[in-house]
């Protein structure tokens, strides 16, 4: 039997809505259940979507849910909950100052140096709870949520064998910790933020015994493949490339192995219809509308690179 990991990265609000549709458009294609893979893993906004598919959810329910339509109050409540575009004003404290000298490229060097966020994560920690097992995790076996300690400069996939042991909402919530928004979360004496500030995604962190690796990345793109404007250059700037450069370097690391790797990120028509601020509660169901438009066709042609 094929071993499959599916892998979401990091990507806020908008970020999220454009991975709903596109594991809408590769559910169809493939005829494949990603509850059915052997390992889940995601980071931030992609630990939001592995913890609903974790906890029992299909690509079904979560189209519904973007779409305003669903029958499951967990879900109903969770879209609710989107936290607002603009965080509050962050605590004036570092996180931890000697992260610039960490050597990982992507976010890691200024993620110590960014002030403690504020807003508050308690939408995360009630979607935990609601789908949690009764040991506090989640029920699928494979199921990973991605952090970064920027202490020890280490990512950290809670639920894999020897990571800290955590409660589901305690990974969420770490996993979700965006510096200068979200708290740091305290576990096992150790000090996490949003992976996403080390990696978009952490496909290294998969094991080795797997077959065929998903990534959807909606903060990564192919070299050259940017928002439109000038908002769309600063976000290539500032976010997108730096982890565009991680991901294919990790995806690199895992094809080496003999792993095959689809790799479904955000094309020029994606980005078109998103928007540059990912983190935008006003524009959610309009750029779900438009990712229903163009995820299929993005899907379609990684499937076809991938030979899959």
């Amino acid at each position: 039997m094929t071993r499959r990991a599916l892998v979401i990265g990091c990507g806020g609000t908008i970020g999220g809505a454009w991975t709903v549709a596109a594991l809408a458009a590769l559910a169809e294609r493939s005829g494949w259940d990603p509850r059915e893979a052997t390992i889940l893993q995601g980071t931030s906004a992609g630990a939001e979507l592995v913890t609903m598919l974790a906890g029992g959810f299909g690509v079904g329910d979560l189209v519904d849910m973007q779409a305003g339509r669903s029958q499951h109050e967990v879900l109903r409540r969770h879209l609710a909950d989107t936290p607002p575009s603009i965080p509050p004003l962050p605590l004036p404290l570092p996180i931890d100052p000697t992260s610039v000298w960490r050597r990982r490229g992507g976010h890691t060097r200024v993620t110590g140096l960014a002030p403690r966020g504020r807003a508050d994560a308690s939408w995360l920690q009630r979607l935990a709870d609601a789908v949690a097992g009764p040991d506090g995790w989640l029920p699928h076996p494979g199921a990973r949520l991605v952090a970064y300690d920027p202490r020890r400069g280490e990512r950290v996939a809670f639920g894999a064998p020897h990571a800290p042991a955590a409660t589901a909402g305690e990974a969420l919530r770490a996993s979700w910790a965006v510096p200068a928004w979200m708290p740091p979360v305290s576990i096992d004496d150790r000090l996490f933020v949003d992976g996403g500030a080390a990696s978009t995604a952490s496909v290294d962190l998969v094991p080795g015994d797997v077959d065929e690796v998903y990534v959807i990345a909606p903060m990564a793109s192919t070299p050259g493949t940017r928002g439109p404007g000038l908002g769309g250059l600063a976000e290539h700037i500032a976010l997108r490339n730096p982890m565009s450069t991680i991901l294919f370097d990790e995806i690199a690391a895992v094809q080496a192995r003999g792993v095959t790797v689809v790799a479904i990120t955000p094309g020029a028509r994606d980005l078109r219809g998103l928007g540059w601020n990912f983190m935008s509660r006003a524009r959610r169901a309009e750029a779900f509308e438009a990712a229903r438009r163009t995820a299929p066709a993005t899907v379609g042609k990684a499937l076809a690179e991938a030979g899959v």
